[in-house]
């Protein structure tokens, strides 16, 4: 350990850059080059009616265990709507929990998913608390706050502690060294991470988010605040979010420690950061209390395990005693699937997808829009396909053009996905022209073959079996669903979940119709 030195003043521990070496090392690692490459795609997503729930479900989905995770959440008794019906689609969960709460969920999960199993998880798991816990206040603050959309509050509050976190991860031998200098009680955190590293955590954890390309108004929300034992009420929306970040974090540490939030720690923070935040001191103890069994519930969603005590560690250090549990996708179907990919029970999942979608229109909030993707969503997890996506009327450019869709190679297939409106003789014409449901059991046989169109055959070659379902409502063509597999599926499509899938479009149908 190096030999005890003043600490250097308040006034300086900000100014010092992160020496190159360090951060290199912390970001050059694969699993968090490509954790924040996968931050910054979910940082980006913007809720807007042009489609950023649309990406963010896209994103979710993407992920099996994700998508199951975040399925976990929505229907816990915290979320699940009065009729007690099921949520099964990641567009429902996402109307459900809202936007900003689903990508904060997507980030937290990316965290914990990366850097759980690290051979130094105990300390990391004390990191990861902090971050979920910080999360879930600053996200509470944001709702009780005057400012509208102050998602960076709950960002900015789950990646404050990334530096530490990343440094516990990768650099153990210096995150340890840090800690025996702030527990022997003559350095503050920013004092001793500012000697073992060269900067303060503050200061690395802003440059670790700038090396991710985060958006500036984050990064800044990270920054210490002045050292003033109260903090005066924030001129503006940006001090606003850097003093609930930093309250976030010092409240989540005191939260998470064994004995939960004592006396004295509450009496601390409400005197700090009461007064500037515009809480009374009961009302930010019932608020703490709450988001204690918040963060119970989150933990159970994510199957982490509780710490050992600290009693368990040894003078060798940490050891990796948390033995955490496998972030998987929730287990496999109990009954399995079919050679094709299509689940066995396919039936019940198309069963809870009907009962959703019709609780979404019986409520009479939603819009037409959100029907259908749930509807595409509920077939594309429901029937095992790889790609599923919707085609609907373009008059302008004469054309059925995808609008929405999912699973692989969703983005460039749909930009590709087109066909004129004029009168044909391929399958989808066809399909339209006559108002036929299709189930294609096996795309490779020459009678259907020969029915496909040259498009189709050039952006979809493997496609081994796929439904088509038209659009028809009076007699005029609006669209189609379209969904395949890479495997022919010789099991087919039995009577009963051919009946729902055609309740499914059915939903679709009564929302297309005019009133």
């Amino acid at each position: 350990m190096p030999s005890a030195s003043p600490p250097p003043s308040p006034a300086s521990l900000d100014t010092r850059p992160v020496r190159g070496p360090l951060l290199k090392k912390l970001c050059s690692d694969e699993g968090v080059f490509a954790l924040g490459v996968s931050v910054a795609r979910v940082v980006q997503l913007v809720d807007s009616d042009e489609g950023g729930t649309q990406e963010l479900a896209y994103y979710v989905l993407s992920d099996a265990a994700l998508t199951q995770k975040v399925l976990r959440i929505a229907n816990t008794p915290r979320y699940r709507t009065v009729g007690g019906i099921a949520v099964t689609t990641i567009s429902r969960a996402i109307s459900l929990l809202g936007f900003d709460n689903v990508k904060t969920t997507a980030l937290a999960m990316l965290l914990v998913d990366t850097l759980a199993n690290s051979k130094h998880a105990q300390s990391v798991r004390v990191e990861l608390e902090a971050a979920l816990c910080a999360s879930l206040i600053g996200r509470e603050l944001a709702r009780l706050s005057a400012y509208q959309g102050a998602e960076e509050a709950s960002i900015g509050a789950l990646f404050k502690n990334i530096g530490p976190l990343l440094i516990a991860s990768q650099h153990h031998e210096r995150y340890r060294e840090i800690n025996v200098l702030v527990a022997g009680g003559a350095h503050s955190i920013s004092q001793a991470s500012q000697m073992i590293l060269g900067s303060t955590y503050d200061t690395l954890s802003a440059a670790i988010l700038n090396e991710w390309k985060i958006p500036d108004v984050i990064v800044r929300s990270i920054g210490a605040l002045p050292p003033a034992p109260v903090q005066k009420p924030p001129p503006n929306r940006q001090d606003w979010v850097r003093l609930v970040v930093s309250f976030s974090m010092d409240a989540a540490r005191a939260l998470v420690r064994p004995g939960g939030l004592a006396d004295d720690v509450l009496k601390a923070l409400f005197e700090r950061y009461g007064a500037a935040l515009g809480l009374e001191r009961q009302r930010m103890a019932e608020m703490l209390g709450a988001i204690r069994g918040e963060m119970d519930e989150l933990l159970d969603t994510l199957q982490l395990q509780p710490a050992p005590p600290p009693a368990e560690e040894s003078a060798e250090g940490l050891p990796n005693v948390l033995l955490l549990a496998t972030m998987d996708a929730g287990g496999k179907l109990p009954e399995g699937q079919h050679a094709s990919g299509k689940p066995y029970n396919a039936r019940e999942q198309l069963l809870a997808g009907v009962q959703e979608v019709a609780q979404m229109r019986a409520a009479g909030r939603c819009k037409v829009n959100e029907v259908i993707q749930a509807v595409l969503e509920t077939l594309y997890r429901s029937m095992g396909f790889r790609y599923a996506t919707v085609c609907l009327k373009d008059a302008r450019a004469g054309t059925f053009r995808a609008r929405i869709a999912f699973g692989e190679k969703h983005a460039a297939r749909m930009a590709e996905f087109a066909f004129p409106m004029a009168p044909g003789s391929d399958l989808f014409h066809l399909a339209m022209q006559n108002d036929a449901d299709l189930m294609i059991a096996d795309a490779s046989t020459p009678k259907i073959r020969d029915l496909l169109p040259a498009w189709h055959r050039k952006l979809l070659p493997d496609a081994r079996s796929f439904i088509v379902l038209p659009l028809v409502v009076q007699g005029v063509q609006l669209g189609l669903f379209y969904a395949d597999r890479s495997e022919p599926a010789p099991e087919g499509v039995p009577p009963d979940e051919t009946s729902l899938i055609r309740a499914l479009k059915g939903q679709v149908l009564v929302a297309l119709t005019p009133s």
